[in-house]
């Protein structure tokens, strides 16, 4: 077990305290745990790439762990009514829609590797800004006004446009105009466990 992937591992659990801060209103611990989960996303990426430790586990466990924060805070968020309810489905319709894909491409006999793009990548950052901002309001005070509803704006409308490119890719594979696939791979956006 390398370096890397324990600190993907410890991401995960913190996760559910995270959830749970959010869900009790201890708005201060949700937004420094929040934080610290970001950094250590940022850790393992670099020492990953730096000290030769990538593994084909951290290539599926980095991901997952971006995930499994990410789906987890939105929806904490959405139930304690800090996020709107439609924000929330845009978001995780997404990742339901792309990891469907992925599972039937497989069932279907047809493998398909997702392979991160820019527009996800830029999604994936303004996820976490608007988070972040969301919880520093409460956790904090600290609010700038019209901030959250610019970057509401800015996710929702990246949402779509990376929705839209992975299905279009997804289409155009299972049709057979387009080769995407060199084999299975795990859904993801960010793949710093193995590079990108």
């Amino acid at each position: 077990m390398t370096l890397p992937n324990l600190i993907s591992i410890f991401r995960l659990v913190i996760v559910a305290v995270i959830i749970a801060c959010i869900i009790s209103r201890n708005d201060q611990a949700a937004f420094w745990l929040f934080v610290v989960a970001g950094l250590s996303d940022a850790v393992d990426g670099f020492i990953a790439r730096q000290f030769g430790l990538m593994s084909e586990l951290g290539a599926y466990l980095d991901p997952l762990a971006d995930k499994a924060l990410l789906v987890s805070v939105y929806l904490s968020l959405g139930l304690v009514d800090r996020l709107p309810a439609w924000l929330v489905i845009v978001v995780i319709s997404r990742d339901i829609l792309i990891v469907g894909a992925v599972i039937l491409s497989w069932g279907l006999g047809k493998p398909i590797k997702v392979r991160p793009l820019m527009v996800s990548k830029a999604n994936t950052v303004l996820q976490i800004a608007l988070a972040g901002v969301v919880l520093g309001e409460a956790g904090l005070g600290i609010a700038v006004a019209g901030l959250p509803f610019l970057l509401m704006v800015a996710v929702v409308l990246l949402t779509t446009i990376s929705t839209l490119s992975y299905m279009v890719d997804w289409l155009a594979h299972m049709s057979g105009t387009q080769a995407m696939a060199d084999g299975p791979s795990a859904i993801q956006d960010n793949r710093k466990g193995a590079g990108e």
